[in-house]
């Protein structure tokens, strides 16, 4: 049955577009059929995934306002193994475009319906904002996963979210859940950071995954290379923290499959 998983959180430079390519990479070397969906008109994770955003014909944004099938928006990461629905700056005036659109919330839920039968998962990139793309990826999810820095406005910024959650689940999207929250850029030399870490394994501790994404530079040097981790360097420790964060996730839903390396 294919789950999917929403990457968000309204805070930038959390590390969403970083685990979003390198989540679907992982999976896809633990033999998962993977779709990547780019939400966000910075357009990075196709970029990241090895797709130049100026040359493809169809993107998210082509599907959303109804000009294209999303047969003809999806594209092949080569680099990642994993097949994707690219974005790029026009993506951006979907906001405007679809404020009277009927079922506005729901476009990207309906469109996914016809296909999300060929994937495990499918992983949707929200941006760095609560707005109509992010609220078309809540609606659509089975479950969000909160990429998160252990830093003080960290805290504040998920309070934010969960009550946005919240009533997404009461008004537009029953069966989403919080999937779990991912420390990422993770400094264990920080003694800020081990705080706001402690506090998380406090109050969320049923939700908080225990693989931790390091600070680590061939995870920052990847995507300018257009290649998730896994294939610009796999024996990296950010190669490694995300491969385990891909088995973790699929240990919580399937304890018994043994997804093994393809």
């Amino acid at each position: 049955m294919t789950r999917v998983l929403a990457i968000a959180n309204q805070k930038g430079g959390v590390g969403k577009t970083t685990t979003a390519v390198n989540l679907a990479a992982s999976l896809v070397h633990l033999g998962k059929r993977v779709l990547l969906v780019d939400l966000d008109p910075q357009a990075n994770a196709t970029m990241g995934s090895g797709v130049d955003k100026g040359k493809v014909d169809a993107t998210v944004y082509s599907l959303l306002i109804g000009q294209a099938p999303i047969g003809e928006v999806l594209v092949r990461s080569e680099n990642g193994g994993f097949d994707l629905l690219p974005a790029n700056r026009d993506l951006a005036g979907a906001e405007v475009e679809l404020v009277e659109a009927d079922a506005r919330e729901s476009r990207l839920k309906k469109a996914l319906g016809e296909i999300a039968g060929n994937y495990d998962f499918v992983i949707l990139d929200c941006p760095p904002a609560l707005n109509l793309l992010t609220l078309n990826g809540l609606v659509a999810a089975d479950a969000v996963m909160i990429p998160m820095q252990c830093e003080y406005y960290a805290l504040e910024g998920l309070s934010d979210l969960v009550n946005t959650l919240r009533r997404v689940k009461q008004n537009l999207n029953r069966r989403i859940e919080i999937e779990g929250l991912l420390r990422t850029m993770f400094d264990p030399r920080s003694t800020l950071a081990q705080q706001v870490s402690d506090q998380l394994v406090k109050h969320f501790t049923s939700k908080l995954y225990h693989t931790v994404i390091p600070r680590n530079v061939r995870l920052a040097e990847a995507p300018s290379y257009g290649r998730p981790i896994l294939s610009y360097d796999k024996t990296s420790k950010g190669a490694q923290a995300y491969l385990q964060l891909a088995e973790e996730l699929l240990a919580r839903h399937n304890p018994v499959d043994a997804a093994q390396p393809v």
